[in-house]
């Protein structure tokens, strides 16, 4: 329910103040082998105020969301902005503004489910499992859902609200080959409650299916031959480089702190193929897995066109680093709960589509891979990283040969972004990740799958 009287709270003030109201509203069920071993949920929820005064802040926050806690939050903000302006403040001119405004509900109209309901909806899934995939070591499922609900009013005339759901389902399935386990993971779901995601067990049958498929072809798998490779990543892959790899070194506080990037600007940093976005609600006329309206500095968002055809054209900001840049502010200011002061977040970040087909791509490799899904890994601020990969085939002769076990792809982004020679005309989104710069939080990633040369990482 919208918090209401907050924008009355930050407007009457002197200095530029922000005011939140924020519920977090999370539910998880799991399964382990057709046993429910987890069925709880929680609420996080609270107000804050944060106050700015010659270039430095204040914030504070309380788990009351009544008019006195959200006054006391105000009072202590401007207290500790004057203080620290005192002590540390510096000549700074006003912050950038583009007051955002709106009302953006996406939660489900329809009547929700009871938790035994989706308990059975869960143990539907697993039954199904166990009959695909005969001789299964383990089934792993579980269901995750999040919303987010947000009002939020500042004093240069932001007004907003909003509630963001999301569901997700994640399937793990483990075979013995070999002496050893096998595993693969598959998660469904997305933007969305759980009866607009889901309708019937039945519609993920055919999903359910293929991941029995695939896990059996990787437990008959080789290993990926460890050098420098022709390889395809498909979009989760391609998705995961652009989030950890570029889009980290790109968020505009990252720069100060000395990423890669900031020697970059301007200058070619991958093939002309190449184009790269952090969107903000809507991508090639669809709603992005985490649409963000109005960041939590009310801000208008906007998207941020970070590559554009190779050539690195823009950072991620908020309100303070566009001020240092010159630059306008992106609405990329995001804080996972009430608690939490917004910093600079993605939000939906993927590679433009191309021109080619994943047929064609594969047919012009005569020796080299196709990798499907990652796995964990880890990218620093020189954008070089390590993903590790859990599905993919060798591709021989321009065709797709064996699957391929457990292995690992590496290099410096913006070189290996140098080596794209064919970007696919598809492009997909998942919404699965959570983004853990300080505060762990909600983001979406994506693109068509891209032809490149990196690192694999096998045996020899």
């Amino acid at each position: 329910m919208k918090h209401s009287g907050l924008a009355d709270s930050a407007r009457p003030f002197a200095e530029y103040t922000e005011v939140r109201s924020q519920e977090n509203r999370s539910s998880q069920i799991s399964l382990l082998n057709g046993d429910v071993v987890s069925n709880g949920s929680g609420t996080q929820s609270g107000v804050s105020a944060r106050v700015h005064k010659n270039g430095v802040w204040g914030f504070a926050s309380s788990p009351e969301k009544d008019r006195a806690a959200l006054r006391s939050c105000v009072e202590r903000a401007t207290a500790n902005a004057l203080f620290l302006a005192s002590k540390e403040g510096r000549d700074a001119g006003l912050l950038p503004s583009r007051p955002g405004t709106g009302d953006h509900d996406l939660a489900s109209g329809s009547p929700g489910r009871s938790k035994s309901e989706l308990v059975e909806f869960m143990r539907d899934l697993d039954a199904h499992c166990a009959k695909s995939l005969p001789g299964l070591a383990s089934r792993s499922l579980g269901l995750s859902r999040l919303d987010m609900e947000k009002t939020l009013a500042t004093s240069d005339g932001a007004d907003s609200w909003s509630l963001i759901p999301r569901t997700l389902i994640f399937v793990s399935l483990t075979l013995a080959a070999r002496g050893e386990p096998i595993e693969l993971y598959d998660v469904f779901g997305g933007l969305g409650s759980f009866e607009d995601v889901f309708s019937e067990p039945s519609a993920l049958y055919g999903r359910l299916d293929l991941l029995a498929e695939r896990l059996r072809q990787k437990a008959r798998g080789v290993y990926a031959k460890p050098g420098t490779h022709d390889v395809i990543l498909d979009a989760d892959l391609a998705g995961i480089l652009a989030h950890e790899a570029i889009g980290h070194t790109v968020e505009a506080d990252l720069v100060l702190g000395g990423s890669v990037a900031a020697d970059y600007l301007g200058q070619p940093v991958a093939s002309p193929l190449i184009s790269l976005t952090d969107f903000a609600n809507d991508a090639l006329g669809r709603r992005c897995p985490v649409p963000v309206w109005v960041d939590d500095e009310g801000i208008e968002a906007r998207d941020a066109v970070i590559i554009d055809r190779g050539v690195l054209s823009s950072y991620m900001h908020n309100k303070e680093s566009a001020a240092h840049f010159g630059a306008e502010p992106t609405g990329n200011a995001r804080a996972y709960g009430f608690s939490d002061e917004p910093i600079i977040r993605m939000r939906n970040t993927a590679i433009l589509p191309g021109q080619s087909s994943l047929e064609d791509m594969i047919a012009g490799v005569d020796r080299g891979y196709y990798f499907l899904r990652p796995s964990n890994g880890q990218a620093d601020s020189t954008s070089e990283f390590m993903f590790g990969v859990t599905m993919g085939y060798e591709i021989r002769g321009g065709k797709l040969g064996p699957a391929v076990r457990d292995c690992t792809v590496s290099g410096v982004a913006f070189d290996v972004l140098k080596t794209v020679s064919a970007v696919s005309r598809d492009m997909s989104w998942t919404a699965a990740g959570m983004c853990g710069k300080k505060q762990s939080i909600p983001v979406g990633m994506g693109g068509p799958a891209i032809r490149c040369r990196m690192n694999v990482g096998g045996r020899a």
